[in-house]
């Protein structure tokens, strides 16, 4: 019988602990999930590890297991595949030994309802399965951006998201696919999953290679850097009544734009896209459910997992956010193992 969980903690700045905690027993209605694996986002998790959130700010309202509000010692993540091991009084016997996908942060052990789990489709390993949340943001980003036959689109940023982005819209008949990220293990896996061209957004020469490859701009462009001095480019780079979908979440760190440039003259149009909610013009057909198995397709036909770059022991957490810290021109996902006793 499990009785300790371990889990990750952030407690300050740069500062992760391990904890053991005490697991209550499985009580009626619920499950207890073994994890497999977890994958680190290094987009919102480097914020948490950096302490750059806004701290009150409620970490998400939709998830159960994401409650309470930014602020240290806090525990996150919210892409964990594991095993069902135990199963409470009036769970249906088919849970037991079930593999499942939960948004849950990066723990050895969790009680969870199965309302609050996904289970894995046939044939979707656990590899593949922490690749769904953000799987579903590069769907929504689509969904959001609704991109044309023969439109001019450029991505910034090809972090983990950025490229699942590139290699969604890859499949549209586009005029151009454009990327930019600064480094070079992520551009050379997006030029492999059909971008056109992937450029080094700090080259001196930047805008005038983007003006020879775009004459007219952009028709539409995804800001997806996690960086806010690259809006000003990203509007630089969109063409007459162009569109710009920021995907990123930046905290605390704010945007100085240049409005007063471009942006006006070419009637810009500037959009969120969140993957928690669905835009409210697709809620006639589209809903949660419907995303998710698009989602799970996606995950069968793009095989993510061919881009876990490292693994690490969840005992070796710190490392795996220090790689991340200082050194993400390394790594494109990282996830991390469990290997605690059932």
């Amino acid at each position: 019988m499990v009785t300790q969980a371990l889990s990750i903690y952030f407690t300050a700045p740069r500062q992760v602990q391990i904890r053991s905690e005490e697991l209550p027993a499985t009580g009626p209605g619920q499950v207890l999930v073994k994890s497999l694996l977890s994958a680190i986002s290094s987009g919102t998790e480097m914020l948490v590890y950096r302490g750059q959130f806004p701290v009150g700010m409620a970490i998400d309202k939709e998830i159960t297991a994401l409650g309470g509000n930014f602020g240290y010692p806090l525990r996150y993540g919210y892409a964990v595949a594991g095993r069902v091991i135990e199963i409470g009084q009036g769970v249906d016997q088919d849970w037991k030994g079930r593999l499942v996908f939960a948004f849950q942060p990066h723990t050895s052990h969790f009680l969870a309802e199965p309302a609050g789990l996904i289970a894995l489709p046939e044939g979707i390993t656990p590899e593949q399965a922490v690749f769904l949340p953000n799987m579903e943001t590069a769907v929504n980003f689509l969904m959001d951006g609704a991109p044309l036959i023969g439109e001019q689109v450029v991505v910034f940023g090809q972090g983990i998201v950025g490229l699942l982005t590139t290699a969604l819209l890859s499949q549209f008949p586009l005029g151009r696919l454009v990327t930019l990220d600064r480094h070079p293990i992520r551009r050379q896996a997006s030029l492999a999953l059909g971008a056109t061209t992937c450029l080094d957004p700090s080259a001196p020469d930047l805008n005038h290679q983007l003006q020879t490859l775009l004459p007219g701009g952009a028709d539409l462009v995804f800001e997806l850097s996690g960086l806010p001095e690259t809006l000003d480019q990203a509007i630089d780079s969109t063409g007459f009544s162009g569109r710009v979908v920021i995907g990123s979440w930046y905290g605390q760190k704010r945007a100085n734009l240049d409005l007063g440039g471009v942006f006006h003259r070419r009637r810009i149009h500037i959009s969120s896209s969140q993957v928690t909610t669905l835009a409210p013009h697709l809620s006639g057909r589209w809903d949660k459910t419907r995303r998710f198995e698009l989602a799970w397709e996606m995950i069968r036909r793009l095989k993510p997992e061919g881009w876990i770059s490292q693994r690490f022991a969840q005992a070796q957490a710190a490392q795996a956010y220090q790689l991340l810290d200082e050194n993400p021109g390394e790594a494109i996902q990282v996830v991390l193992t469990y290997t605690s006793p059932e």
